[in-house]
């Protein structure tokens, strides 16, 4: 139950403060006094986003305060923020002049999240034009979905995460066929460029040997007599070479051998010395004969072939023969990739298969729920409807299969209802009038209201009503607030006559900003509004009469 609402410098409001009490309290007042900002200060407290120019001009901020019993619900979830023994719970808003918002929850910081998860336990709103949203297929299906209680709620989130699992799973599947299209050209392309580095198989140490025997075939002439040279100056012929002086140099010295050791060392050296430059003149003269079998046989234009296979593959796939190979690894990853392509569509198709199937389960199980709360609800809202002057009036929740589900299942509803006995029933959309639109959201919002929360707000949902009705309707609510705390904000005396609780809204012009005030009647000045309300003045006796006469029948 909603205690006490304060209200500070919210439009017109420089300062409010109402306390209600259990059952009907009403809120009148004259057309554009205000009223409907005590239903934005509620809003707020709710959560709601504030509009452009809420703070009253020249004040620097507006605040809205609610203390609410505290459900049993609630005392847990707010262990932290709460003392152990609160029975009252506070929730409050500011808002600046710049528009900026701070939100309070049992006199901590909060955010406008916590005060729409707090505020949703405590409060329902239904504003002046909530009838029009009944016009709205996803709307009806809202209702219904309430209807059937608490583990639908469960059931709906449950299936638009199975919804969106599918929807995902589905343009995964898409993503991979489109692909499959390229799939066959990009294969080709890769086992060609496969095919030609395979078949040259190149590696860097035969690239490295390659160019080293290139360099030593294009300067065939230039090593032979390098060689030749080298052989000539070891061991020429006569005698003159190298190798002969070192050997008649280690036999001079091999006729004193013995005699001086330092000596004997030296020619030790001089011995290894000729031994050395005739094993090199060996190596010379062999390859020099090396050489000289190269010339021939085009070994040279093999070389530069298979060189040029090289640098064709360099090119086209980095530069360097690392780069090719490397090119050649990515493109066999790319292929194993592509040939499991088939497998990936295979698995795709049976996991969006299985997703799919679960999501029917889920349609099923929300079919059932709401077929069997349709007839329910369409029971309760007639008999409600009956209460509210449409007696002989039909109504139905009609479900029907989608040609394809969405986020909130495979069933679409459509409210049906023949105002009249004998008239054929038909959409709520084309058949209800304004008024009729009213007390169906009414009735319907009486039949949710048993499962909802202590506090309901009407913000003039008796619009487009009178007489009798208007009377029918009053007794509807003074019905509901029979268990509820309810706050009527509404233009209707027959509504007014039967509050338990009046307040009225009184605007003031004679300042240089208009100021509102709200204040609670007693019973003397609940007769004076009802008069005003009935459109007579002080003086008329009439109206008088039958304002006392709606108060007495209350």
């Amino acid at each position: 139950m909603l205690y006490e609402l304060r209200v500070e410098n919210l439009l017109l409001i420089e300062r409010a403060e109402l306390r209600l009490g259990p059952g009907l309290n009403v809120l009148t007042g004259e057309t554009g006094a205000g009223k409907t900002v005590l239903a934005h200060a509620l809003d707020l407290l709710l959560g709601g986003k504030p509009r452009s120019g809420i703070v009253r001009p020249g004040a620097p901020e507006a605040y809205v305060e609610g203390v609410f019993a505290l459900p049993a619900g609630l005392r847990d979830s707010l262990a932290e923020r709460l003392p152990p023994d609160a029975e009252e719970l506070v929730l409050a808003r500011r808002v600046s002049a710049e528009g900026r918002t701070r939100a309070y929850l049992g006199g901590r910081s909060a955010t406008a999240a916590d005060l729409r998860d707090v505020g949703g336990a405590l409060l329902s709103f239904y504003g002046q034009h909530e009838h029009r949203k009944l016009t709205l297929a996803s709307a009806q299906l809202e209702i219904l979905d309430g209807f059937c209680g608490p583990e639908q709620a469960a059931r709906r989130a449950a299936f638009a995460g199975l919804y969106a699992r599918e929807r995902e799973l589905a343009g995964e599947l898409e993503a991979l066929r489109a692909r499959a299209g390229a799939r066959d050209r990009e294969l080709d392309l890769l086992e060609w460029e496969l095919g030609e580095i395979d078949t040259a198989a190149p590696t860097e140490d035969e690239e490295a040997a390659l160019e080293g025997e290139r360099a030593r075939l294009r300067h065939l002439e230039a090593l032979r007599g390098a060689a030749a040279g080298g052989v000539g100056a070891l061991s020429a012929e006569g005698g003159e070479g190298a190798v002969g002086a070192l050997a008649s140099a280690a036999a001079g010295l091999d006729a004193v051998a013995g005699i001086d050791a330092e000596l004997d060392a030296l020619g030790e050296r001089l011995r290894a010395l000729a031994l050395e430059a005739e094993d090199l003149a060996g190596e010379l003269r062999r390859y020099g004969e090396g050489v000289e079998g190269a010339a021939g046989g085009g070994r040279l234009d093999e070389i530069e072939e298979r060189l040029a296979v090289f640098e064709r593959l360099k090119r086209k796939h980095g530069g360097t023969l690392a780069a090719v190979l490397a090119h050649a690894e990515g493109c066999r990853q790319r292929r194993d990739e592509l040939a499991g392509a088939e497998e990936a569509i295979e698995a795709a198709e049976a996991e969006l298969a299985a997703a799919r199937s679960e999501l029917s389960k889920g349609a099923v199980a929300l079919r059932k729920a709401r077929v069997a709360a349709a007839q329910g609800l369409g029971a309760a809202v007639r008999e409600r409807l009956a209460a509210l002057a449409m007696e002989g009036a039909t109504f139905e929740a009609a479900l029907s299969e989608r040609p394809a589900p969405g986020p909130s299942g495979g069933d679409e509803v459509e409210f049906l209802i023949a105002p009249n006995p004998g008239v054929p029933a038909g959409p709520l959309r084309e058949t209800a009038s304004g008024g009729e639109l009213s007390r169906v959201m009414l009735a319907l919002m009486s039949v949710a209201a048993e499962a909802g929360p202590p506090t309901l707000v009407f913000d003039e949902v008796d619009a487009g009503i009178g007489g009798q009705t208007a009377r029918a309707v009053g007794e509807q609510l003074g019905a509901l607030a029979e268990a509820r705390q309810l706050l009527c904000i509404t233009h209707l005396p027959q509504i007014a006559s039967l509050a338990d609780r009046h307040f009225t809204i009184v605007k003031d012009t004679s300042g240089d900003t208009a100021r509102t005030t709200v204040s609670e009647l007693d019973r003397g000045a609940v007769v004076e509004e009802i008069v005003r309300m009935l459109g007579a003045g002080d003086e008329d006796r009439a109206a008088r009469k039958h304002a006392r006469e709606l108060l007495r029948a209350a």
